[in-house]
Parts: C-alpha cells; structure tokens; sequence
C-alpha cells in the first residue's frame, strides 16, 4: 500500500481563535472605516430633511473637537521627534537623510504633475456647456486681478525657513500681501492739478499659523549639535525621547474617538454643500480624474517604486498605513494626521524611529504630491472649458510650475486652489474661473491628502533602505563605544595593581576577599597557590561549594 500524504486539518476552534486575533488587533481600523461609511450614509440620508445651519453646527462639533485634540499634537510631536531622531544620527548622516528625502519628494511630485497632465488630455474633462450651468445665477462680475505669483512663494518660504522669533513661528507664519494705497501724482502737463492714483504694494505681514517650516529647521540644527555633545546632551535627549513616547500613547487614546470624529465632519461637509447634484454632474468628471490620478499612482506607480527600491511586499505596508489613510481623508490635513503615521510607521511597519522621525516631518511640509496632480489638472480643465488650446510648451510649464508651487505650499487644508492661481498666471489662462471649483474641493482634497500623506511613508521607507548601511555603521559605532564604556566601569571596580610582583600576596588576598565580599556575604575563606593565583571558595547553595578562581 502507498501512504498518501496526511492532511493536517485545524480545528474550527483555532481558526474561530485566528480571526477573533485578527479583529482585536485591527479593531481601530475597522471602527474607523466604519465611521466613514457611517457618515456618508447618513449625511446623503439627512441631506432630504433640509436641516439648518444650527443642527449642521452641532453635527459637526465632534469632529471639530476630534481634529482640534489632534492639532494639539502636532507641534509638540515635532519638536521632539526631530530633536531625538537628528540627535541619535551624526551631521553626516543628517545631510546625507536631507538630501535624499528631499530630492524623492521633488521627484514624485514632478511625476504626480505629469500623471495628471497625461490624465486630463485623455478624459477631458472640461466642457464650456459645464460651465455655463455652472455659472448661471452666478454674480457675473469679474473679480479682481490676481497679485498671487510664484516668486513671492519661494521667498515667503526663505522667509519661513528663518524665522525672527522661534516662540512666534509656533502661531505665526509670514506671507505677502498686495494692498492698495492711494498716491498722489504730480502732473505739469494738467496745470499743476495733483491726481490721486490706486497701486498696488507688496508688504510682509504675518498670518494666524504654525510655521512648521521654520520649527523643523530649528530644532534639525538643535538636535544635530545635541547629538554631537556625546554624554553632556544625554540627558536632553533622552528628555525628548520620552516625550515623543508619551504624545504617542495619547494619541494611541484619541483615536479611539475617531469613528465618531470621522463620521461627525463628513456628515458635516455634505450637509453644507449646496446644490450637491448640480456639481455633481456637472464636476463629476474633473473628481473622477482626479480620484483616478490619485489611485494610480497610490496603487501601482508608489507600490512599484516600493517594491524596485526595497524588494519587499508593497501591500503589506500599504495595508498597515489604512489607519492613517482613513484619518487623512477625514481632516483633509497631512500635518493633523501625523501623530497616527508616527504610530503606525513605528509599531506596524517597522520602519527605523531615526528615520521616520526625520522624515515625516519634513514631508508634512514639504511632499505634496497629490496637490501637484490636482493643480495640473485643475489649471488644464480650466483651459479646457474656455475653449484656449495649449501647446507643447506651455502643458512643460504647467508641469514645472505646478511642482514648484506645491513644494512652496502650507499643508492646510484648501491650499491648492491658491496654488491653481500661480500656475493660470504662468500661461496667462483666466484666473476668475478657479471659484468654480470650490465647489467640489471639500471632497477632492481629501483624496489628494491621502496622496501626500501615503508618499511621505513610502519615502521614509525608501530612504531607510537606501541607509542602511550608514545605520548598521552607527550601530556598530555605538556598540563599540558602550563596550568601552563597560570596560571602563569594570576598571575602576577593580582593584589597581601596577605589578605583580611589588603587591604583597597575603594584603592582595585580604583585598579580594574584601571585595568579593562586598557582592556575596557568603565566602568563606581563601588561600594562594604557588603560581600566585589567588582561589576562594564560595557558597552559592547550602549544598553545594564551589572554587572561584581570581
């Protein structure tokens, strides 16, 4: 007879046990998808009562608390991560990070801007009948000229980088305003008459906000030179490890508020959307090429990068990362949502704490990759329903820009329909027709968010990857400098005897035993053999003895 393979069958009871495992240790992000669905549902449920403005505001009071508690967050997890995580790399290394992070983030954003170029030509969205339904009723008058260009972002963000005040970058940021001032212009050619004329004059002010930029160059220096203290900064580092640690389980705690939060603003955000089915079919084609831009590149071209990069299974890590995709959809903010990607990116994922620590932060402000694809095609679906036909050039020019302006953008939400505007004024596309798309930008923001929030995960674990080998040095280093430190301790327990020869053996014998002693009360006695060697007995049980040698 043939033996046939035996099939090893589990029993209903384990697999009953596996999958109650799976959901405990998944619950969180169960009951906050959950609350997604549960908001959409009965926000388009209530949209047929009509409620006013008052139940709209008590609907959405818990999720305003929900991102309030994590915006409390933010600041503080900032600041201690990336003095922590800068402190425990060298300068080197620091660079090193810096570099890489931020020639990928301007790399993927590039791509995402070219993606959503390639997308809008392809569906064409853009149609004039949609806009005249769009704008009928509408108040027809012209609004004013755009002032908003590309080099004031990039100096507002030299500015932001060096703050004046390091307390005030923490509610303040700096940004350029064009107001009008009245100008007397003397004229001969009129008699003398003065005439009084409007200009237009560009001014720094500062704006209610956190400058994230400034806050994160800060303390990168600071946490840099604290690392290179050695044992003087030891303790100031290890102040803002802990610190890190103890934000993180109180985010750990509000989380667990989220299905409530969640489903509490996006029922909010559609009960407060007027005429929800008019822009629907009018814009429902630019949010079905946006969404699409935003799932190809999340789904295949990110896990492709991942995979190339790293060589390992890039839906594992995306599965890990659907808490925070959750959260961000539901704030629409990459910088509210940091607190929940550092707890995922250290306890799901894996990756190294000196990188995500480094990287995310960083990323919040700087990595936007879905407002690149969104302004793209934003800024070529305006064209589109006016009519004006671009050339080859000008789609190049919508490109770069569009990177450049996302790079230069704040991570708030809505940001990207200000950035819409630099990239129209670049090729000189009307800029008035950008309010059309306030409509709809509630919604698609929140996909875009995903976008940013997912690309600084997969940086940060691609870098990782690229330094790996910087990090293994590092390990190595430090452990060979805490053997050193361990040999020096052991020094200085043990008695100092220069020679041999000069330490009398009868006084050497005395302080041994003295210093055994001082460890273990229960040695008795001790002798000197004749090769010098010093042996002493020692009870380590009631039965048993033992010859120790020294």
């Amino acid at each position: 007879m043939c033996n046939q393979p035996s099939r090893v069958k589990m029993s209903p009871v384990r697999v009953t046990d596996m999958r109650w495992s799976w959901v405990r240790k998944n619950l969180l992000l169960i009951i906050t998808f959950s609350g997604v669905l549960f908001g959409v549902a009965l926000g388009l449920s209530l949209r047929a009562a009509g409620p006013d403005s008052t139940t709209i505001l008590l609907i959405s009071y818990p999720g305003e608390l929900f991102i309030r508690m994590l915006k409390l967050m933010i600041l503080p997890l900032i600041i201690a991560s990336l003095i922590a995580g800068s402190a425990s790399l060298n300068a080197r290394m620091n660079g090193r990070i810096v570099v890489r992070t931020i020639l990928y983030f301007l790399a993927t954003s590039l791509l995402n801007a070219l993606l959503g170029v390639l997308l809008v030509i392809a569906i064409h969205p853009g149609s004039p009948l949609a806009k005249q339904a769009l704008t009928q009723g509408r108040n027809s008058s012209s609004s004013s000229a755009s002032t908003v260009n590309i080099l004031d972002g990039f100096l507002d963000l030299g500015r932001n980088i060096f703050p004046e005040n390091i307390f005030q970058a923490s509610f303040q940021q700096v940004h350029t305003v064009y107001e009008e001032q009245q100008v007397i212009q003397h004229s001969n050619l009129t008699g003398g008459i003065d005439a009084h004329i409007t200009e237009l004059v560009r001014s720094v002010k500062y704006r209610a906000g956190t400058n994230t930029l400034g806050i994160i160059v800060f303390c990168l220096v600071f946490g840099t030179l604290l690392g290179s203290l050695g044992k003087k900064g030891a303790v100031v580092v290890d102040f803002f490890s802990v610190v890190d640690t103890v934000i993180l389980k109180i985010v750990t705690g509000v989380m667990w508020l989220s299905p409530i939060g969640v489903a509490s603003v996006i029922m909010s955000k559609i009960l407060s959307v007027e005429n929800l089915g008019t822009v629907m079919s009018n814009l429902g084609l630019f949010i079905v090429t946006v969404v699409a831009g935003v799932f190809i590149y999340q789904w295949i071209i990110q896990n492709l990068f991942y995979f190339l990069f790293t060589g390992r299974n890039p839906f594992t890590f995306y599965f890990h990362l659907l808490e925070p995709w959750v959260t961000s959809f539901a704030t629409a903010s990459t910088a509210a949502t940091l607190p929940i990607t550092f707890r995922c990116m250290n306890d799901k994922c894996g990756v190294d704490p000196r990188i995500s620590r480094f990287v995310l932060p960083i990323g919040a402000t700087v990595n936007m990759d879905g407002t690149a694809l969104f302004v793209s095609v934003g800024t070529v679906f305006i064209a589109q329903m006016n009519e004006l036909p671009l050339s080859v050039g000008e789609y190049a020019t919508i490109i770069v820009t569009a990177t450049a302006a996302s790079v230069a953008s704040a991570s708030v939400p809505s940001a990207a329909l200000v950035l819409i505007l630099i990239v129209l004024t670049s090729v000189n596309l009307p800029a008035e027709d950008v309010s059309l798309l306030f409509a709809i930008d509630w919604l698609v923001d929140r996909f875009r968010t995903t976008n940013n929030m997912l690309g600084d995960c997969y940086t940060a674990a691609i870098v990782e990857h690229w330094s790996q080998d910087e990090l293994k040095a590092m390990d190595a280093e430090a452990n060979a400098e805490n053997y050193s430190n361990d040999v020096e301790k052991a020094a200085d327990l043990t008695p100092l005897v220069t020679r041999q020869h000069d330490a009398d053996p009868d006084s050497l014998l005395h302080e041994s035993l003295t210093l055994l002693k001082g460890v273990n009360s229960s040695i008795t006695n001790g002798k000197i053999g004749n090769n010098g060697e010093i042996h002493v007995e020692v009870e380590s049980l009631p039965r048993d003895t033992n010859t120790t040698k020294i």
